[in-house]
């Protein structure tokens, strides 16, 4: 069996920018910025934090660059991609997710003082 799915759930590291495709599709992309935190053999409280790059197509893309905020904790659920290109002939690799679908979570602290939903 083969599968491919990710949930991640953290807080966007930017305002998530809306941009079409020479189709005329929208896109955006943005980072989410999740957390883990444990405590270590000494009793340590430690962590360490991943930057997920996310990228939507669709309306999902126009939604999501419509209400969320930097700093606003989302949902996302979708599929790992990479992709790839060459630069001045150097190969690069970016692997990225995919969303199908988001959640919001609590709104960011500017949104809250600015008493938007």
């Amino acid at each position: 069996m083969n599968f491919n799915k990710v949930i991640i759930s953290g807080r966007t590291t930017e305002r998530p920018e809306l941009k079409s495709l020479p189709s005329g599709q929208s896109v955006t992309n943005f980072s989410i910025a999740s957390t883990r935190t444990w405590t270590d053999k000494s009793g340590k409280k430690q962590e360490q934090t991943e930057f997920s790059r996310c990228v939507f197509f669709g309306k999902t893309a126009e939604t999501i660059a419509k209400f969320v905020e930097k700093g606003q904790v989302l949902l996302v659920e979708g599929r790992l991609q990479t992709r790839s290109w060459e630069k001045e002939g150097k190969k690069f690799y970016m692997t990225e997710i995919v969303g199908e679908s988001f959640q919001f979570g609590e709104r960011s602290k500017k949104a809250q003082q600015e008493g938007r939903t």
